[in-house]
Formats: structure tokens, sequence, C-alpha cells
């Protein structure tokens, strides 16, 4: 599906200011919309909006279809009455320029139980009816979610198959008594629910009317320690004990000589195939109820994946494994329609993978990093420079996983900057904006610069680092960082290459 041409920012609601230590879905979120309105941006990028999992990483999610309960917003709670201006008085460890994941997470979380029991004490007849209707809406994935957080939290985090049997087999009467047992905690994770839900319902309306489409992030893999892995066991390739005997992950390549062991069960395949794919739609469903666009990270795994020995500690012994191919987007196209996917076709790509992308006109991602002599060594530069996109693509500066440009520009070889001058007619000041230019100008029907890259930010501000399992996915921006001057020339691009 050919998207319109446009240009768009990709920031993470986590990155966002605020007065409680992380970026959510309050004031200033809605701020930044009309910032971007401002800007002439009609995308808005986001990564994964699922609970963050080991190394915070939102791509290690708890659930495939539950909202991170950390981007609820307080101040709406306070609104409602259920929280006080005391439970709103923000910690002594919160940061401006960097989520405290250890300060945020247990605070933000008091704050939540709190509103919660308020919420039981003092809801409206009408909220009560709300919250009832979504729980019947949304029950074929919530009441598993729910519950199994519920256990979760009882067992401290421990891997699900290492709960009690009955549990950890899912018997009926262990469902159901573990179910009356944790009945106010199940209860307290719906509200979390019912929140994030209605809450992103209502910024993605104010961002819809005022021309910004969302685009949104959907992992290929989801993590062993999940609501759904757990409740459907039978679709992923798990041992006799529940544990995965093999795991997801990509072979050596430029970020990491060992490879990347990513650790998530992987597919059974042949059992979502007997099902003809309904987890997957159900999946697609859920996550075109949160976003206009949705991106889906490591598109190549759907032709082959590269399975690791669970045991493994290094990706290097994996094998590249056939996925499903066109027989899951064929299923998906059939039961939804045509939708709106952007292919991460990034890594290694063969022939295979370029003819799936293309078979459903899905758009891929150019990464201008990548233009100039290093980065992705999986495929020749040359596909990376503007002079040989296609309109069907998505180019970037970089990703959540890359350098910003400013710190790509400080370590890459002077060979490399001299490619990148002679290419781009420049002299290496204002990189960011040199970037950004030459992407609004290219024929890719969709610009996205990370908003690090607007400011001009150096390493300090990398979102991620493939590979590395801590320090990462912290960075936020202040408003004293920007200046009208960044989206007077936002905005000037988007004039000039209509954009």
């Amino acid at each position: 599906m050919r998207l319109p041409r446009a240009s768009g920012i990709l920031l993470h609601p986590t990155s966002l200011p605020g007065p409680f230590g992380s970026g959510d879905f309050g004031p200033d979120a809605y701020r930044f919309v009309d910032w971007l309105a401002a800007a002439g941006q009609k995308l808005w990028q986001i990564l994964p909006l699922g609970g963050i999992g080991p190394g915070n990483s939102p791509y290690m999610s708890s659930s495939a279809f539950a909202g991170n309960v950390l981007l609820i917003d307080l101040i709406d709670l306070q609104a409602h009455g259920w929280l006080s201006a005391d439970d709103l008085e923000p910690d002594a460890g919160f940061d401006a320029s960097s989520l405290n994941f250890a300060a945020v997470h247990p605070w933000r979380m008091e704050r939540l139980r709190r509103a919660a029991e308020n919420f039981l004490i003092s809801a409206s007849a009408e909220q009560r009816q709300d919250y009832i209707n979504f729980c019947i809406k949304q029950g074929g994935w919530l009441n598993d979610y729910a519950l199994f957080m519920s256990l979760a939290d009882h067992h401290g985090w421990q891997d699900w198959c290492d709960w009690p049997s009955g549990l950890a087999r899912r018997q009926q009467s262990a469902l159901e008594t573990a179910a009356q047992q944790h009945a106010p905690r199940v209860a307290f994770w719906k509200f979390c629910q019912w929140n994030f839900f209605r809450q992103w319902k209502k910024l993605r309306t104010y961002a819809n009317e005022r021309g910004i489409q969302i685009v949104g992030d959907a992992p290929i893999f989801i993590a062993a320690q999940s609501a759904e892995v757990w409740a459907r066991q039978d679709l992923f390739e798990l041992d006799s004990n529940g544990r995965p005997h093999v795991v997801a992950g990509v072979p050596p390549d430029a970020f990491s000589e060992t490879g990347q062991r990513w650790g998530n069960p992987l597919y059974r395949w042949s059992a979502h195939a007997k099902e003809n794919y309904h987890w997957w739609i159900q999946r697609i469903r859920r996550s075109f109820e949160l976003v206009d666009i949705l991106r889906i990270d490591h598109f190549r795994g759907f032709a082959a994946h590269w399975e690791i020995p669970g045991s493994d500690e290094h990706a290097m012994n994996g094998r590249w494994v056939t996925g499903p191919g066109a027989a899951l987007f064929k299923a998906i196209a059939q039961a939804l329609g045509p939708m709106p996917i952007i292919a991460e076709d990034l890594g290694v790509i063969t022939p295979d993978v370029e003819a799936l992308r293309v078979q459903f006109e899905f758009p891929g991602m150019r990464i201008l990093h990548f233009a100039f002599g290093s980065g992705d060594e999986s495929r020749n530069a040359n596909a990376y420079l503007p002079h040989n996109y296609t309109q069907d693509a998505v180019v970037y500066t970089g990703t959540h996983d890359n350098d910003t440009t400013q710190g790509w520009w400080a370590t890459i070889s002077e060979a490399e900057r001299q490619h990148v001058r002679d290419y781009l007619a420049c002299s290496g000041d204002d990189i960011h904006w040199t970037l950004i230019r030459a992407a609004c100008a290219s024929v890719a029907d969709t610009a996205i610069h990370p908003m690090q890259d607007i400011l001009g930010l150096g390493s300090e501000a990398r979102m991620n680092f493939p590979g590395k399992a801590e320090g990462y996915w912290q960075w936020r921006f202040e408003w004293a960082q920007l200046e009208a001057r960044h989206a007077e020339l936002l905005a000037s691009l988007c004039r000039l290459y209509r954009r």
C-alpha cells in the first residue's frame, strides 16, 4: 500500500518531557502534537506501546496486546478524583533528561495502586460501566493478561514455567482458584489497561484531528515471560517443561561479532497455520486499534528466521529456518483487507525477503547512516543512497537502534565523511540537518527523523544499542532544547519538497 508523501518524527512517549520522571500521555504529549503540526509534520512514529521487559526494552513486553502502564497520565487520574495533589509530588530521584527506571517504576506503580483503590470507592456509575464494557470487549486477551500479571507479581517474577504445575500447565481448576484468590490484583491490572486505552484513544484522536497519523511498531517476537506465551503454549517452540528449546536472534553482523541472542521463543508456525493464523490476525487487528500505520519489526523473519539453540549464550551457532512467508500475509489480508504496513527490511536481506515485501506492497526502510560505506554490511551500501530509492520506501537518518547523526558523524572514517561531503555537496557542518534535508528531498514517500537529530544531539542521546542489555531506552528531551527555528526549518523543508 502506497503511503502519502509525508514527513514525521520518531519519538517514543517515554522520551517526552513531564514532571513524573518519564514521558506519558499527559499534557506534554498534547503539546508535542501541537509542535508536530506547527512543524509541518504529518506522522508521529513511536516504539512498541507494550510494557517494558528485561533491560527496560519495549521490545520484550509481558504482553503483545496490553499497553505500558507507566505511560498512564497521572494528572488525568487526579482530575477524576482518584489521586490527590500530595500523590503527585515528584520523587527526588527523577531526572528531566533521562528516565531513571529504578525510581520511576515503583513510584508510578504505587500511584496506580492508590488510583485503583479510589476508583473502587468513588467512581461514578458511568465510569464503572465504561470500565465493565472495556473488560468485556477486550476479554479475549485481557483476562489472561490480568491473571498472568497477578501471578507473576505473586511469584516474584520467576519464569511462569516454574509456577506450580497446575498454573504453569493452565489446568482449569487451578486457574479458577487463582482468579478468585487474586481477584483484587486482577481488577487492578484491568483498571490500568482501561486507563491506558482510554487515554491513548483520546491522544490519538487529538493527533488525527490535527493531521497527524500515528506510526506504531510491532515486534515480530514476544517475550517468553509473557501472557500470550503462557496462554497459548502450543503456538511456540517450547520443550516439555515450557522453556524455549530454540530462541530468536540474528547472526554476527556490524553490531556484534557474535551475533545477537534476543532470547524470544520462536513461533511453531505449523500450529499457527492450522488455525489459519488467527492469533496473528488478532494481533494485527488490535495493533490497528491503536495506530494508523504499523511498522513490523524484523520483517525478514517471516521469510526465514535465525534459530539459536536455547542453551547457547551467543548467536553464532544458529541456523536459518524458513518462516510462514506469503501464507501469513494472505490470511491477514483476507481477514482485514489492505493494511498500511511498513516492513523493517534491515539486516541480512535475501531475494526471498524482498520478493515477500514487494508481493504485498509493503514499503521498506532506507537508512542514510548506512549509505556511505558502513553500517549494514549485508546489503550493497548503494541501496541506501537516495538516488537509488523507490517511492515505496521510508527513509530515516537513523533509527532508534542507530547512533544519533552527530554521534555517527563523529565516529565514521574520514573516507566515509568525504563520501558524504562529495555526495551531498556539504561541508559537514550541521550534518544532522544535511541528512534531514536529503531524506525530505528523496523520492521516498515517507521521511522520518529521530527527535535527537532535530535537536542536533550526540551519542549521549542514543536510544538503544543492539546487543547491549543495560543503559539504554532512557533518553528524554526538554522543552528548553527546542527553538522556534526547529519547527520553521522542518516546515520549510516540507513545503519545499511537497511533504
